[in-house]
């Protein structure tokens, strides 16, 4: 049976403090429908709002839709994202992602779920973590 959901139908919320540094606003695309375990969201980062540190069971693609932003392995230097970027975040790997300082970002990401679950979250980023330096 085929499903359509219309655009006021989704949902629609702010990125909660725990997760997240700064205005985020997160649109869920589509969530998993047994057996499928892929969901998707449209995620609006403001100018210096990003991600907490986190990682995926089974990885992550991110499209960016709009602006100008960063994605951060740990331990590596960030990396600029833009608009028509697809970036591919393999499998249990810790990282952040969010806008740059002076544009917003947004993107799409999508991820699969094992056991329930999309995502492992950690520490926030700090501020100089965010400014680009290198943590090891």
């Amino acid at each position: 049976m085929m499903s359509l959901t219309k655009k006021h139908e989704r949902n629609s919320f702010d990125g909660p403090a725990q997760f997240f540094t700064g205005s985020v606003h997160v649109e869920m695309l589509f969530t998993p429908e047994t057996p499928a375990r892929t969901s998707a969201g449209s995620v609006t980062f403001q100018p210096k709002a990003r991600t907490a540190w986190h990682s995926h069971p089974i990885g992550q693609s991110l499209i960016v839709t709009a602006g100008t932003g960063y994605v951060q392995f740990w331990g590596e230097d960030r990396q600029i994202i833009e608009s028509g970027d697809v970036f591919w975040i393999p499998a249990n790997i810790k990282h952040w992602h969010g806008a740059s300082e002076h544009t917003s970002m947004t993107h799409i990401a999508v991820q699969e779920e094992i056991n329930g679950s999309a995502a492992e979250c950690m520490e926030l980023v700090s501020d100089e973590q965010y400014s680009g330096f290198i943590q090891k």
